[in-house]
């Protein structure tokens, strides 16, 4: 493709000329741009290139994202129909490669998705569907839920279209092998296995031959085209021996026919592709379990207490919903009137029903059990807790690991290789093949065609990253995508924030001690100040001192980060920290604030000092209770052999006693943000793969220079959307399970692909004759077929077996 049209490539954070000059210096560097100039006032970048301008495109928002800027883009997920193997995947994605516009297509085989990242001003979801069917397959661009029920019934009435293929071509293939294999001498055996196999290849074969054609058209070959290229040479090869063996026979070509290799491997293929299917259904049973839990229609309160039922789609934020028992939550929200308990197992892997009262949050999807209650709507549609869980589960099953770059380069030139094999076979046996060689070279020809399976090493990685993920998702652990997963096993040194990690992040004052006589003044500056402060700990303080103080106006705060706050009341400073922010600011700490803090400190309390310019005016003693679980969880990953780690921001007393009791030899006290994330790049620096574990703000900055990241998911959503994995339930012990989920994972990968290559490693040579010269033995297409079914459905069975494992 060339093109000298300017693209117009649109950027963000580029807010000056500096940083519109580094853009611009960096764009200089790639060598597909022939010209470029950054436009800092219309925030976009103009390119120009003379060839190939989808890879200037591709190349240039690379360069602008490793500069530290960004680039505007979208990113979906889109359903592909017509794939009949990997090697249809490889040619959806390099067709949405080419497109000027696309960043990044991963097309995937096993759930028939691509997940697409593009430029909207340079490349529409419209001109992406029209490239895809112009390469002969399609693209469903519409994502509405009209259009996502339309694609499962297109995908249901695909799969009773095989059926009803594949058992007509069964029927017809039990009389075609009797007779090939028991009968061929028979009266007219020849053309009565004619009569059978015609409408095996021609009907219920026929869409091999379609995309065989669509294909050809444009210079590219798949499965469809072994298939046809193999059983159809049989079919015609069988037909002049049929029509005329006389004149075949004085051409020394042998008179066997080979009607019922063809008829049976169609047979053979349709089978497996049915089987296949039907295991691949099963591969995202956890996505359908989950779009099942949200109910089709809900119950609204009106106003006036009238109750009137209507679609989910009609529920808008605000409006107030009644569940009755057993009934499932539809959408988010708060609890208006009445209580119960609900089952929230579905979404958090924890079996314990959950007390709801007036105020506490409820999510779609979760089952209410013995009581009726009303709830506020607080998210619907797309923003609810299970919309985002499915979405997070569906862009993760459709992601791919590193190890899956490898198998598409190979599926990519699989087919044309094969091809080349079957003619060099062909060549060969007619050269040295003697008077049977043309009539043995056809069958291996057709052989090492039939036996070729793309769509084993297609479905090996994607299938077991579909279960893994799914099985996941079952148990409460969210996996953002197919490289976590697969890292997740190398992880040998794993980091844990303390608060809401391994604590349960609810701490709860126990003490408040005054250094001076009480003052009713100071107890409602102390409320103000951390009544404006977004901390855990001032939650607990201000919970504490909510009925007995009063509000201030006028309170202007400032968040130290690691260390606490300052505040200023008429023109007054104070300050609320750690000991290490008192001290910074020179502010006496006398003996008698010394020893309680001592005594508070052994006892394992955290402690937070409230000063003013000159003392310490009080200290409060604040307590945050171990999970129950967490004990267990650090013993579990220390037995997988994985280092702990344990770092916080809370004083070394502290932070000792908690790790003595959980066992941990590995601790940091004092720790600040940034310094949880250098800690985390010098473990890695020594070697370690590393885990990160938080659920704070203040840990989104390790989070990302981990390996791998995990969020508590009753933490911050920046935590979260950070993090690789995200924790639900808030429980430790779903780590180490997350870590050998992942094992189990990455063993079913490397079974998978071991048996698909070996299979064709194997099964081709074979199929060409390489056991002929040592003993004789030449493989029939018809069981070449068989073999070539039962490797795509192995390897989907194999990916399921995860199902039943940890």
């Amino acid at each position: 493709m060339k093109t000298e049209n300017p693209i117009y490539i649109p950027l963000e954070n580029v807010d000056s000329e500096h940083c519109a000059l580094i853009v611009d210096k960096g764009l200089s560097e790639i060598k597909e741009i022939t010209s470029h100039t950054v436009e800092l006032n219309n925030h976009r970048a103009l390119i120009t290139a003379k060839k190939y301008p989808e890879e200037a495109v591709q190349a240039a928002v690379k360069q602008i994202r490793d500069l530290g800027y960004e680039v505007t883009t979208v990113k979906q997920t889109f359903p592909v129909t017509n794939m009949s193997c990997a090697s249809c995947a490889a040619n959806t994605e390099a067709t949405l490669n080419n497109q000027v516009g696309v960043v990044k297509a991963e097309v995937n085989y096993a759930n028939t998705s691509a997940k697409v990242e593009y430029i909207p001003s340079l490349v529409t979801a419209q001109a992406m569907k029209e490239a895809v069917q112009a390469a002969g397959y399609d693209l469903l661009i519409d994502d509405s839920n009209e259009a996502k029920e339309s694609l499962a019934d297109i995908k249901a009435n695909q799969y009773q279209a095989l059926r009803k293929r594949a058992i007509g071509a069964l029927i017809l293939a039990v009389p075609l092998f009797v007779i090939g294999m028991f009968f061929m001498d028979m009266p007219y055996g020849n053309y009565i296995m004619w009569a059978l196999a015609t409408p095996m290849i021609f009907i219920y074969g026929s869409q091999f031959f379609v995309g065989a054609w669509k294909q050809a058209k444009h210079r590219s070959a798949n499965m469809d085209t072994l298939v046809a290229i193999s059983t159809g040479t049989a079919y015609i090869y069988s037909v002049l021996i049929t029509l005329f063996p006389d004149f075949m026979h004085r051409m020394g070509i042998h008179s066997h026919v080979y009607f019922e290799a063809a008829g049976i491997v169609i047979a053979f293929i349709l089978l497996g592709k049915l089987l296949e299917e039907k295991a691949k259904g099963n591969t995202s049973s956890a996505i359908k379990k989950l779009i099942g839990l949200q109910p089709k229609h809900v119950t609204i309160v009106h106003e006036n207490g009238h109750q009137m039922q209507v679609s989910i789609s009609s529920v808008n934020v605000g409006d107030i919903l009644l569940v009755k028992p057993g009934e499932r939550i539809a959408v988010d929200g708060l609890v208006v009137n009445g209580s119960s308990y609900l089952d929230e197992s579905m979404i958090s892997g924890e079996p314990i029903p959950v007390s709801k009262t007036e105020g506490s949050a409820v999510f779609g999807g979760t089952i209410n059990q013995k009581g009726s209650f009303q709830f506020k709507a607080e998210k619907v549609g797309s923003d609810t807790i299970l919309a985002h869980i499915i979405k997070m589960v569906e862009d993760a099953q459709g992601s791919k690991a590193p190890v899956q770059k490898l198998v598409d380069k190979i599926a990519a030139v699989f087919v044309p290789i094969v091809i080349g094999i079957a003619i060099l076979s062909l060549l060969i046996w007619m050269i040295l093949g003697g008077e049977s060689g043309l009539s043995q070279g056809i069958v291996a020809f057709v052989t090492v065609l039939v036996i070729a399976c793309p769509c084993a090493l297609g479905l090996a990685t994607p299938t077991a990253i579909m279960v893994g993920v799914g099985k996941g998702a079952e148990k409460g652990i969210l996996i953002k995508d197919a490289e976590s997963l697969e890292l997740a096993k190398k992880v040998n040194a794993i980091i844990l924030d303390k608060t809401g990690t391994i604590t349960e992040g609810k701490p709860k004052v126990t003490a408040i001690k005054w250094f001076e006589e009480f003052n009713e003044q100071h107890q409602n500056i102390l409320y103000s100040i951390e009544k404006s402060s977004e901390h855990p700990l001032a939650d607990a303080i201000t919970e504490h001192l909510k009925d007995k103080s009063q509000f201030l106006q006028g309170i202007a705060v400032e968040n130290i980060s690691g260390q606490g706050i300052e505040g200023k009341f008429e023109q007054s400073v104070y300050i609320i920290g750690n000991e290490l922010l008192v001290k910074k600011r020179e502010v006496e700490i006398s003996s008698e604030v010394k020893n309680w803090v001592d005594q508070q400190l052994e006892a394992a309390q955290t402690l937070v000092l409230f000063c003013n310019n000159k003392r310490v005016l009080a200290a409060i003693a604040i307590a945050d209770q171990i999970k129950a679980t967490s004990k267990q969880a650090v013993q579990q990953l220390q037995k997988d052999g994985i280092t702990v780690y344990m770092l916080t921001g809370d004083n070394e007393q502290t932070a000792r006693a908690v790790a003595d009791q959980l066992g941990i030899n590995e601790y940091r006290a004092n720790v600040l943000p940034a310094d949880k994330a250098a800690f985390t790049k010098k473990l890695q620096e020594s070697g370690k793969v590393v885990a990160m574990v938080g659920d704070g703000i203040n840990d989104s900055t390790a989070l990302a220079q981990a390996d791998v990241s995990i969020a508590m998911g009753k933490g911050s959503d920046i935590a979260m959307d950070v993090a690789k994995m995200t924790i639900i339930s808030s429980d430790l012990t779903k780590i180490p399970e997350a870590i050998h989920l992942s094992k189990n994972t990455v063993q079913a990968i490397k079974q998978n692909l071991f048996w698909a290559f070996i299979y064709n490693i194997i099964g081709i040579p074979i199929a060409a004759g390489i056991l002929f010269p040592i003993n004789g033995f030449l493989l029939d297409p018809m069981w070449a077929g068989a073999a070539m079914a039962l490797s795509s459905v192995s390897v989907v069975s194999n990916s399921l077996r995860l199902k039943y494992k940890v």
